[in-house]
């Protein structure tokens, strides 16, 4: 299973190049412009899966799923503050449905650590997910996001490895943009993880207002989570389709590549 083979409907959220009449360039190449495009703030709400499996232990010692994803959440905070400190976010929590942990949106570091800081999980499991609500605040809070020349999007961390999710929710509604990060065990008896992604995918191409992305790592490494996090800091008005996304290229390969004499410009150092 992987990511790199999410399907895909259309060239949702790319920026298009018109061509312009005139003469041509050297070697028959004709003009092009980018027409200009806004590219609006974000409000991003996080919404963490609280059920027992987010206590799974990582191949780290002593750290939890959950533990890692709060890491990864604060590193992301701070990566998109960096880029544009009027992003704001929010925080929710899904069991058998999504409910708030903190509505209000903030820019402010310490206001989301605090947030991050109050998640916490069952240790029982909660059964089947419905992610009905969690796409009916977020519709509710993008038009609020629209009204202010911002655009809304939802982080769904989904931990189970055999419970699908399910949704109702109008195929002609996309208002936000939702990316998912899916962790979870290793295909076995007891699981199914390539049918809840599918389930994932499905949710994602439902109501996707701009390019989702989606992540899936069975391999149990918080530094997977991490990469995977970082790529989700692309801003949707902004993104290529995932099939077409080859970054981060991995590092052997540019190796290669720079000792092949194809990249002369980018220089990989393995110093620590």
């Amino acid at each position: 299973m992987s990511s790199s083979s999410l399907p895909k409907e259309g060239n949702r959220g790319q920026m298009k190049m018109e061509g312009i009449e005139g003469d041509a360039t050297v070697g028959g190449a004709g003009r092009y412009i980018l027409n200009p495009t806004r590219i609006n703030s974000e409000d991003i709400i996080f919404c963490v899966d609280v059920d027992a499996e987010s206590l799974v232990e990582m191949k780290t010692a002593g750290v939890t799923r959950l533990d890692s994803i709060k890491q990864a959440m604060l590193l992301f905070v701070n990566s998109k503050l960096s880029i544009n400190p009027d992003h704001r976010f929010a925080f929710a929590t899904l069991s058998k449905t999504a409910s708030w942990l903190r509505k209000e949106f903030s820019s402010d570091v310490e206001s989301a650590i605090a947030a991050v800081r109050a998640l916490s999980a069952t240790t029982v499991s909660t059964g089947q997910a419905d992610l009905t609500n969690l796409f009916r605040l977020a519709a509710h809070e993008a038009k609020k996001s629209r009204a202010q020349n911002r655009i809304l999007r939802v982080i769904l961390i989904y931990c189970r490895s055999s419970i699908r999710p399910h949704h109702q929710w109008p195929v002609n509604q996309k208002l936000f943009t939702l990316d998912v990060m899916y962790l979870h065990d290793k295909p076995g008896p007891d699981n199914c993880p390539q049918a809840v992604y599918d389930a994932l995918v499905d949710a994602l191409e439902h109501v996707s207002e701009y390019e989702g992305y989606i992540h899936e790592s069975g391999h149990g490494l918080p530094r997977t989570l991490f990469r995977f996090m970082s790529m989700l800091l692309s801003h949707p008005q902004q993104r290529c389709p995932q099939d077409d996304c080859d970054i981060p290229k991995p590092l052997m390969k540019k190796s290669a590549e720079s000792a092949n004499g194809e990249d002369n410009n980018v220089h990989v150092s393995t110093s620590r």
